[in-house]
Formats: structure tokens, sequence, C-alpha cells
């Protein structure tokens, strides 16, 4: 599904945010990316939505490789994809509903469809009822499952997610987490970038560690090496 070989990244400003990145994300996979600030989450999560051009290597998603996809396609490859950023996005002089269904409203889908998505997305996080208000009417919580909404009514076969809790408390972190679990259930490859190692790894996933642009580490090993990581970024 998604496959980085010997993959580089390096901004024109000189910063190698990424080094030497091998992976692989199988279909239906759920996956946690973890690390410091500036360990390069951000910018892996990027590099799979066109968002950024890799420097050297190779990445593979969904059998396409993203060297040969041009510009003026990068719309279409997007539609397999949902990204959630970590401060929402939302246009604040428009509805929720408006917010929800910019993606369909692009894609060219008709009214009646775009309608009927996005009351169904909106359903699945708990906030139909908020489908004529506007995102400064709604709790930071609130603000962030209308950013899920918008990522996933579309029907993505790919969601991204960029640090989709770091603005929430405890609880809401903890919900929004098992909401990608249900979407993962239902067959959606979930890339999720979060620096909480304290509440991911009880989540029962696969986690990759980055430091300093390069993988240090992936658990499907035992937790005791978790904690061994943890501690390590702790005292750096």
């Amino acid at each position: 599904m998604i496959q980085f070989a010997n993959v580089f990244m390096t901004y024109p400003s000189g910063n190698k945010a990424l080094q030497n990145i091998n992976l692989n994300i199988d279909k239906g996979e759920m996956v946690y990316v973890s690390g410091r600030s500036g360990a390069g989450k951000s910018t892996l999560l990027k590099l799979i939505n066109l968002i950024d051009r890799h420097t050297r290597g190779q990445i593979i998603v969904k059998g396409q490789n993203l060297e040969r996809i041009k510009k003026n396609r990068v719309s279409i490859f997007r539609r397999n994809i949902g990204f959630i950023f970590q401060n929402h996005r939302l246009l604040n002089d428009r509805t929720i509903f408006d917010n929800v269904a910019l993606p369909l409203i692009i894609a060219g889908n008709n009214h009646q469809e775009v309608k009927r998505r996005v009351q169904a997305a909106l359903d699945k996080v708990d906030l139909l009822s908020k489908i004529n208000s506007y995102p400064m009417e709604l709790s930071g919580g609130e603000q962030q499952r209308i950013g899920v909404a918008r990522a996933v009514v579309h029907r993505p076969a790919i969601l991204l997610a960029d640090e989709p809790t770091g603005n929430l408390d405890p609880t809401l972190s903890w919900e929004m987490m098992k909401l990608f679990e249900q979407f993962n259930q239902v067959g959606v490859t979930v890339l999720i970038a979060s620096h909480e190692l304290d509440m991911i790894e009880h989540m029962k996933k696969r986690i990759i560690i980055l430091n300093k642009g390069r993988i240090t580490n992936s658990t499907e090993e035992p937790l005791a090496n978790l904690q061994k990581i943890k501690i390590e970024r702790e005292i750096i």
C-alpha cells in the first residue's frame, strides 16, 4: 500500500528532514509514527500526500510511483487520501456543512451525493447536529472531529493524521484514537504521527520511531524496548 525505499528529504534551507527511510505499510494496517518535535513525522506524511516532494529514493502509494505523478494530476491522486491537520484548517466563514463538503465539491459530486455523504460523515463523528454551525462556535475537540469528517467524507483508502490530539485533553485524545481505530476496522489504512508515546503504546499497533530524520525502531518488539526509547528521548 505504502512503500518507502531509501528515501531522503532535504529542504532548500539545507535541513535534512528524512534520511534513508525504508518502510512498508500494508493495506488495512494502522501504524503510528512517533518521535520528538523535528524528528521528521510531519514530513513523512506530507511526502505521502504530495504536499512536499522527496529529494531522493522511491515512494510507492497504491501502486503509483510518486515521482511520476505530474503536478496537474496531484488533485486526482489525493482523492485516495484523507489528511487531518493538527490545526484543523477549517474555513471560519463557512458552515460546517460547507467545510466538510469541500472535497466532494472539488471532485465534482452532485448536490444530492454531497448532502448524503456530508451527513453520513458528520454522523460518524457525532456532530450531525452542528451541520449549520460555524467553526468558531465549536470547541477545539469538536473542530478536530470536523477535520476528521472532512478527511473521510470522500471515502479515502488511506487516512493520514498529523498530531491529531496535540491540542486535546487526555479524554478527548483517547476518543480520537478510538475513532481512527473504527475507520481502520472497515479497511482504511491509517497512519498517525504523534509524539504522545504514553498513549499510543496502549493502542497495540505498530509504532515507528523517528529520530533526527531516521527510523530508529519499529515496535513489533517488546514494550520494554519502547520504554527504553521513551527514556532516551526524555534524556536527550
